[in-house]
């Protein structure tokens, strides 16, 4: 099986589809499987694009909305895992994973599936150790803490994927696994990185869960991205080791093993094994999507043959561990601790590996284990044209909501979906599942142009005129006297323009009044506005 490995998407799924044509193209050969480490931004809208924890100036729609929406089509079947940069909201709604798009899978919190019987395993999200022993306490809309909370890895997936048993044939995280620079080539990678070397001297690179589940899981290949530069290295495993060290970790709260246990610590090395090669596990970091970078890597996977499409299928394993474990989530904000060996009752369980019949109960639920392409659009998705503009518009984060996914998936295994749980915690209604909100939204647009359509059949009435009510002083009452003391006698002049008045005073008819100054031969009568003011004078 080829299968294509990107490393940090960053939302540029068009250019990454175009490089993969451009390989099959170059070689002659079909890539049957687009595996993601991570940072794949699947944001439909601009709500979605308020939820990554970036700066401003970073908030880009890129190309995702498009394969939601059905303006384009993946054309290879493509895997992904969540990272540090996502559309929480969206994600948070497929917490056991799910389609986002046609042809478009995400993982989850942490997911195990089968592809032409190759076993894909990975884990979302990065590690901080304060919020390791939480629950999963966020939901949308997010605070400025819970923005970034939302996205680290919790001490659930980690011990879930513990109980794994058998082989895996690929692990994708998006974080490093804790010292793995120790089995490539240190030195070139401090000289691309040397900002490193810090971070290499105090522990603090890469993740601690992470080199735990190495050496518990032991995959053939493990992918991861996050730190933008290209890394191998090959990692060799100690089964006698290995079941120490998977021992030690199975308890989140014991600190050390019992006495039996420390001898088969001491005493598996020893054991020779020189017949059977010593598992070794290729680890591979790529970059992020850009020009002259190491972003895109095709490795050949022992599979089944493929007849068309690859079919992706549950893992039954994982579906019973998921079922076994559903009463240790928690949607609590504080501290909380996993069963073990040295923890709570003696009879508490702390091994989930399933047993046969735990595994039969599982069949039983999904006897077809293929994974259904039920994908819904439960949102409007962005419209370039109309919201061209994006970013200089306020938009505020998204309202929650319930994939339909999940509420299928939740329902067939009998297990809880966490988005549900922590909304009734916090006292707050389960919303609508999503394929309804789409309803709702159509109906509320029907109503409208039902509407509308009244008010164009209903007869237009011009509504009357405003009338201003003014309070204006009471006229003066002229003096009774037949002489129109509005008119008053101008000398005519001739060389200088009339003023502005005159252009527009019309002639009034000359009227003889006594008078004691002597009428000029040629003279116009002109009416003088507001004449009232210099009524006194004139008197």
């Amino acid at each position: 099986m080829k299968v294509a490995i990107e490393g940090c998407a960053h939302g540029e799924l068009e250019r990454i589809y175009e490089t993969i044509a451009g390989i099959e193209k170059e070689s002659g050969t079909k890539i049957d499987l687009l595996l993601c480490c991570g940072d794949f931004q699947s944001t439909r809208n601009l709500e979605d694009l308020q939820t990554m924890a970036v700066p401003k100036k970073y908030l880009d729609m890129c190309s995702f909305y498009k394969y939601y929406s059905g303006e384009l089509v993946a054309p290879v079947l493509t895997i992904f895992i969540g990272g540090n940069h996502e559309a929480s909201n969206y994600l948070q709604e497929l917490p056991y994973g799910g389609w986002v798009a046609p042809n478009i899978y995400y993982l989850g919190y942490a997911g195990v599936v089968n592809v032409n019987g190759v076993r894909i395993a990975g884990i979302s999200g990065i590690y901080k150790g304060h919020d390791f022993l939480r629950g999963h306490h966020e939901y949308p809309p997010y605070t400025e803490s819970t923005c970034r909370s939302v996205y680290h890895v919790r001490q659930l997936e980690v011990f879930r994927l513990k109980q794994l048993s058998g082989k895996v044939d690929i692990f994708l995280s998006h974080d490093w696994p804790t010292g793995i620079y120790e089995y490539g080539n240190k030195a070139q990678l401090l000289r691309k990185k040397p900002f490193f070397a810090a971070d290499m001297e105090s522990g603090k690179l890469g993740s601690q869960p992470l080199e735990e589940l190495l050496k518990a899981v032991q995959p053939a290949y493990w992918f991861a991205a996050h730190l933008h530069c290209k890394f191998a290295a090959l990692v060799p495993h100690n089964h006698g080791q290995q079941r120490a060290d998977d021992a030690a970790s199975s308890s989140s709260s014991s600190s050390s093993e019992d006495e039996d246990e420390e001898k088969e610590k001491k005493a598996a090395p020893t054991t020779p094994t020189p017949s059977k090669p010593v598992p070794v596990t290729k680890f591979l970091a790529l970059d992020k999507c850009l020009p002259r970078r190491a972003f895109l890597q095709v490795v050949d996977i022992p599979g089944d043959p493929i007849e068309g499409n690859p079919r992706l299928e549950y893992d039954a394993e994982w579906l019973a561990i998921l079922h076994s474990t559903n009463h240790l989530i928690s949607v609590k904000e504080n501290y909380y601790y996993l069963p073990g060996k040295k923890a709570g009752a003696l009879t508490e369980r702390f091994n989930f590996t399933p047993t046969d019949a735990e595994l039969e109960a599982v069949t039983t639920k999904f006897q077809n284990l293929q994974v259904p392409e039920n994908f819904e659009r439960t949102v409007p998705a962005f419209d370039p044209e109309e919201q061209s503009n994006y970013k200089h518009m306020v938009v505020g984060q998204p309202k929650v909501h319930l994939n339909p996914q999940s509420n299928t998936f939740c329902a067939a295994l009998g297990i809880d979906d966490p988005l549900c749980l922590v909304l009734l915690a916090n006292g707050k209604d389960l919303p609508a599942v999503g394929s309804e909100v789409i309803q709702d939204k159509a109906n509320k647009s029907a109503e409208v142009e039902e509407q509308a359509e009244q008010e164009m059949t209903e007869p237009l009435v011009t509504p009357t005129k405003r009338k201003l009510n003014l309070s204006l002083p009471a006229p003066i009452a002229a003096p009774a006297d037949t002489t129109d003391k509005n008119v008053i006698d101008l000398p005519e002049e001739e060389e200088e323009p009339q003023p502005e008045e005159a252009d527009q005073a019309t002639e009034a008819p000359a009227t003889e009044e006594p008078s004691t100054i002597p009428a000029s031969p040629n003279l116009k009568k002109l009416k003088r506005r507001n004449q009232d003011i210099y009524q006194a004078q004139d008197d």
